[in-house]
């Protein structure tokens, strides 16, 4: 196969921060193949009330008017059940990030995982709206000054996260949930289990989004590389086959999410306090599709990253900034060592350096 046609294609979890590294990034969402991509809410402050959501998002269409920008308020106690139904009435968020306090970056505003019950009336209201509850799914770990007894660290965190996954998912059956960036072969299996009786893509209530570089990454290519340092972080090989397989099963519960997560390359080259995320905006669908290549399922790309994020959020064609269809062809091309606003902003792209054999272009 030298060419395909993606369609309108989606990533639903991105990541763009804010002013100049705003402006830098957001428009390599288009440039790395993506035409609806789903915004998290971890600013500093977070997202957490209607004006600023809607400011937010008309901020990202001034910087790339032919994106299709999905927006998400962040968990925290200044959410109130008549605040997501008036935001659901007016269309500005399709769903709400939860993140664990402390698990990643800007999540110190984050919830206790161990006990979602305050949030319930939160949950019943999203319910109620049909909006997605989007879930960060690691426990924090243990530190040296922590009262908490459980044995939690990077590589367990988000298996002992996924209890809590499927209490939510029996006391919430009709709310809409995605395990986001799932890591772990445990989070793979929970997910088939939960959709086990699951005949139609429609009846799909728990899913999970795969990102591009879990796909390529294990342990053993982030301790001592910060470049590939991220939260969650890559797990062991038997983690990344389950992840692979699972992108490329076909199954309409596993979609792209790429949680490109940019920082200042000066941040990402401390020998301590590294920060969490990897960039892989630039090149979102060229990476996916060098796996997908290699497994021999290229004609199952479309379904992950486009239809499967399209049914689950029900996103209606009328609401697309453009129509354009992306084509993957094969040529090889580069990957920069950086990008940067030749000012004061530079970040590091996924495998700088490196070759991908996979090009995009956009239908006329």
């Amino acid at each position: 196969m030298e060419e395909i046609n993606l369609g309108t294609t989606c990533d639903m979890h991105v990541h763009v921060r804010d002013g100049e590294m705003c402006e830098l990034i957001t428009p390599t969402i288009k440039e790395g193949g993506i035409s609806v991509a789903y915004i998290m809410p971890n600013l500093q402050p977070p997202v957490t009330t209607l004006d600023r959501v809607i400011a937010y998002k008309s901020e990202l269409e001034k910087i790339a008017p032919e994106t299709t920008f999905l927006m998400s308020f962040y968990l925290s106690s200044e959410l109130t059940p008549e605040l997501i139904h008036k935001a659901a009435s007016v269309g500005a968020i399709q769903g709400v990030k939860c993140y664990p306090a402390g698990v990643t970056t800007n999540s110190s505003s984050g919830v206790d995982p161990n006990d979602f019950t305050a949030f319930y009336p939160i949950f019943k209201a999203m319910e109620e709206e049909g909006l997605v509850l989007n879930l960060h799914g690691e426990k924090p770990s243990v530190t040296n000054n922590s009262s908490n007894q459980e044995d939690i660290h990077v590589l367990n965190a988000e298996e002992c996260f996924l209890p809590a996954l499927k209490k939510l998912n029996n006391d919430f059956p009709n709310l809409k949930i995605v395990l986001e960036h799932c890591t772990t072969e445990a989070a793979v299996n929970t997910i088939k289990e939960i959709n086990k009786n699951v005949t139609d893509s429609k009846d799909v209530k728990v899913a999970a989004t795969i990102t591009a570089h879990h796909l390529f990454l294990t342990i053993d290519d982030w301790a001592g590389n910060p470049i590939n340092f991220c939260k969650p972080v890559a797990k062991l090989p038997k983690d990344k086959k389950a992840l692979i397989e699972a992108a490329t099963s076909g199954k309409p519960y596993f979609f792209f999410g790429s949680d490109s997560a940019p920082h200042p390359l000066s941040n990402k080259a401390k020998h301590v306090g590294v920060c969490a995320g990897v960039y892989s905006q630039l090149f979102a669908v060229p990476y996916l599709a060098e796996i997908f290549d290699e497994y021999q399922s290229l004609p199952k790309l479309k379904g992950f990253v486009s239809e499967f994020g399209f049914n689950f959020y029900d996103v209606k064609p009328e609401s697309l900034k453009s129509t354009k269809e992306l084509i993957l062809y094969r040529k090889e091309q580069s990957i920069p060592e950086v990008i940067t606003n030749d000012k004061s902003i530079i970040v590091a792209p996924f495998q700088a350096g490196s070759k991908l054999n996979w090009s995009i272009k956009w239908s006329s």
